[in-house]
């Protein structure tokens, strides 16, 4: 999964921006020569609407240095679930016999199912962008990015609380799952095989959200009350998981707000300020053109 490629995480309340402000970002970082991928994981998918292109799965060129895709959802649940099968087949084999897909049919609607399908969608997209300097993640409103960026951590808790588990039942058992070969020990039990498999995967996952080198999170917001509380919302649920908001993007900014009362704030945060435009920001060469007229852009 791991490559050169930054995170860049557009996180805030619905209706902020989010969208805008990674479609702006990643045009910004594409003029300065840097190579881009703009990645949709809001289901509402505006990119389409703000680009005035069509986009989907397989990404789509907007020039030399940048491209956008749509994570279709709907299409890694099923391809979760499929696995979640699979595993059930191959490692629960004596339960074959029973229809597996009625089962997954309830699945599918269990709490927890799309943001570990985002995650999945998420790992094969760094898994593939090789040659990209940064990956820009358009993401969906507060709760369920909380949830997002939060599970490597959580599943953490839980794989090593089911490993325990297992652990006493082959002891409890006196299963011998160990078989040496030469100067190497094998283990034999897939289920334990399958646990510790899953822990390393979270884990590299965990080290690249928390490694600043490799994920910026950029906090969007507008110059209301609304906007402000959950704001902080945010901030305070992701540090509680080791995880900090590297950038303010204070969108749609009226003449005569006190910056300074984000800045103070968020001491340890660069603030980006976006002014309202007076008309859509809708189209490439619009975008472009607003970004011309911006005194600065903070360093990513």
């Amino acid at each position: 999964m791991d490559n050169t490629a930054k995170n860049i995480f557009f996180l805030g309340k619905g209706g902020v921006g989010k969208s805008t402000s990674s479609a702006l970002t990643a045009l910004h970082l594409a003029d300065t020569g840097k190579t881009v991928l703009l990645v949709s994981l809001d289901p509402a998918h505006n990119q389409g609407d703000i680009f005035m292109r069509k986009f989907a799965e397989k990404a789509v060129k907007i020039d030399d240095k940048l491209t956008v895709k749509e994570v279709d959802i709907d299409y890694w649940v099923k391809k979760y679930l499929s696995d979640i099968q699979f595993q059930i087949k191959r490692n629960y084999s004596y339960l074959t016999a029973f229809n597996l897909e009625n089962y997954l049919d309830i699945i599918k609607y269990s709490p927890g199912i799309e943001e570990y399908a985002m995650l999945m969608a998420y790992k094969n997209i760094r898994r593939k962008a090789n040659g990209v300097d940064y990956i820009i993640f358009d993401m969906p409103p507060t709760a369920l990015t909380l949830k997002f960026l939060t599970l490597p951590n959580l599943s953490l808790l839980w794989l090593d609380n089911l490993l325990d588990l297992r652990n006493k039942i082959i002891e409890k058992k006196e299963i011998i799952t160990k078989v040496k070969v030469g100067k190497r020990e094998f283990e034999t039990d897939k289920i334990r095989n399958k646990l510790h498999e899953q822990i390393e995967d979270y884990k590299k996952v965990k080290a690249v959200f928390e490694n600043p080198e490799k994920t910026c999170l950029n906090l969007v917001m507008n110059t209301d009350k609304l906007s402000f509380s959950e704001s902080e919302l945010i901030v305070d649920n992701l540090s509680k998981f080791n995880i900090s908001i590297k950038n303010v993007f204070l969108n749609k900014y009226l003449d005569g707000f006190d910056s300074k009362i984000i800045e103070e704030k968020y001491k340890h945060c660069a603030v980006q300020i976006f002014p309202a435009s007076e008309k859509p920001l809708l189209g490439a060469s619009v975008l472009k053109h607003y970004l011309q007229s911006l005194p600065s852009f903070i360093r990513l």
